[in-house]
């Protein structure tokens, strides 16, 4: 087996210096064109295809990957619309900027010698540059890791935690006010959330406080829908809340079967949304259920469901590109309400 050519092989059979041979790859504008073909042709005669990368990142101390950590199933970026939208936008950021992406899984367990902790030595020891971080529990012991590395890290919905910067829109805000669309001549509301923590008890819960959530985005998004019911005139204590075990579709039809009575359901997501809609059916002028979702994915648009609109995509996008120093900051993200025929119409002035 012959040993691959090295740089000084190339520099040799090319008569140049091996700094040129350097250049070549890795600066090519400092060397001139007729070095760059009398290099590339040499390295071509003695199968040379280019600097060691490994070598290369020791050197530099960066290796042009991003990692992204999931707080679910390494499935879920493939299942989920939301998921696959922020990675896809995380992935458009490494094309850009001619980076690697490593998807790290994090099963959100802490236990002795179970996967979780795996999990978090494969965090700790990947050779990225930075983080983006799906939206985890406050007290996901993964934070501690990745802030641990000293490295950048961006979490998408938070929690806020000191040495990392956070991407998302004002849940809270956007939850009040897709919560006053859907509560338009509602008489008795309800909520269908995401879990709200770690442990994903699916319950019905009368009037919940919001601070109890670990994970962030239920905490804003209930403390948004809390908002809306009391200024809608009816008291949250006598408000069922149905926590899911998940961000899906099968689990907010379950949801929708246990609450009785509702004439409103604000929906943390559009997959929870849709499996509702799917038990009580469509809205018909204003009798029935109104529902409300979130994300405003193809499906909603085609159910017609009043969700809130955020660009998932983008947010992977600006985070990706600020972990890699693209960006010198991470910008706003907007989003708006989607007002369509799942929820009644205002009342004539």
């Amino acid at each position: 087996m012959h040993p691959r050519p090295t740089m000084a092989d190339v520099a040799a059979a090319a008569g140049v210096s091996t700094m040129s041979v350097s250049y070549t790859y890795n600066q090519p504008t400092r060397v001139s064109d007729a070095t760059r073909t009398r290099v590339l042709a040499a390295a071509e005669r003695l199968g040379y295809t280019g600097p060691h990368t490994g070598a290369r990142s020791l050197r530099s101390g960066k290796t042009n990957n991003v990692g992204v950590v999931l707080s679910e199933k390494l499935t879920y970026s493939f299942e989920n619309p939301q998921a696959r939208a922020f990675l896809t936008g995380i992935a458009e950021a490494c094309l850009d900027t001619d980076s690697g992406l490593v998807l790290l899984p994090n099963g959100g367990r802490s236990q002795p010698n179970s996967p979780a902790k795996a999990d978090l030595e494969r965090i700790r020891g990947a050779q990225v540059d930075g983080y983006v971080l799906w939206t985890t529990v406050s007290d996901d012991p993964m934070l501690d890791v990745v802030i641990g590395t000293g490295k950048p890290v961006c979490i998408q919905g938070g929690p806020v935690v000191p040495g990392a910067a956070m991407i998302g829109i004002d849940d809270s805000a956007a939850a009040l006010a897709v919560g006053q669309v859907g509560l338009r001549q509602s008489t008795k509301p309800a909520v269908i959330s995401f879990p709200r923590n770690r442990d994903r008890v699916v319950e019905i819960v009368h009037g919940p406080d919001p601070a109890d959530a670990t994970f962030p985005v239920t905490a804003a998004r209930l403390a948004g829908f809390r908002r809306a019911v009391v200024d809608a005139g009816f008291k949250w204590e006598s408000t069922p809340v149905a926590f899911a075990g998940s961000n899906a579709s099968p689990e907010g039809a379950d949801a929708a079967r246990r609450i009785v009575g509702a004439d409103a359901l604000l929906c943390c997501s559009d997959d929870l949304a849709l499996g509702a809609l799917d038990v009580v059916g469509p809205l018909d002028g204003c009798d029935g259920v109104a529902i409300t979702g979130w994300d405003d994915s193809d499906a909603a648009r085609a159910a017609g469901l009043t969700t809130v609109a955020q660009s998932l995509f983008d947010q992977g996008c600006d985070a990706a590109r600020w972990v890699l120093g693209s960006l010198d900051r991470i910008p706003e993200s907007p989003w708006s309400v989607q007002v369509r025929s799942s929820t009644r119409p205002a009342r004539p002035h």
